[in-house]
């Protein structure tokens, strides 16, 4: 993959030098909140050096840096599902939070999309966010996606049984 051009840098395949600014961005309860368990806190060098392991083995690559010209700030990508979903997708992504509040992860979120309906084949990709999470369920929306249900009960974070929302979108 080429990196995707954006105003604030590029969304890029994930390097070896970017772990450095991986464990510094990644290292923040508030952050880790907002995600699966499997984004560990506090987290590491080694869990930096894992997650790159990851990527490299992967193929295609659908885990992405989302970075400035300086460093990584985040990450987005998909996760494929498989059978009769197999043209159906699930994103995730995480922002850095000295970098939240100036629209950075809706214009990924949407040039990512795009890309990953184009690269991947897909006709859907959905996320869900966590309720409380009203930045994400805003991220989407402003990337064209729609809200579609919000599942009860359906996931424990730190010990809470939450609500989250399914967003999709649809290629056109």
């Amino acid at each position: 993959m080429m990196p995707i051009k954006t105003p604030y840098g590029s969304i890029r395949p994930w390097d070896a030098p970017d772990v450095p600014a991986l464990v510094r961005h990644a290292n923040n309860r508030n952050v880790s909140m907002r995600m699966r368990d499997a984004f560990p806190f506090p987290y590491t060098i080694a869990d930096a050096n894992a997650f790159l392991g990851i990527v490299a083995r992967q193929s295609p690559v659908t885990f992405f840096a989302i970075a400035t010209p300086d460093e990584a700030i985040g990450g987005i990508g998909i996760t494929r599902n498989a059978d009769v979903h197999r043209l159906t997708a699930e994103m995730g992504y995480w922002l850095a939070e000295p970098f939240w509040g100036r629209g950075i992860m809706s214009e990924t979120a949407r040039a990512f999309s795009d890309f990953a309906f184009e690269a991947f084949g897909l006709i859907r990709i959905y996320a869900e966010p966590y309720e409380g999470n009203i930045a994400s369920c805003r991220v989407l929306e402003k990337a064209g996606f729609t809200l579609e249900g919000r599942m009860r009960g359906n996931v424990i974070k730190d010990g809470r049984i939450l609500d989250q929302y399914l967003y999709a979108k649809i290629r056109e």
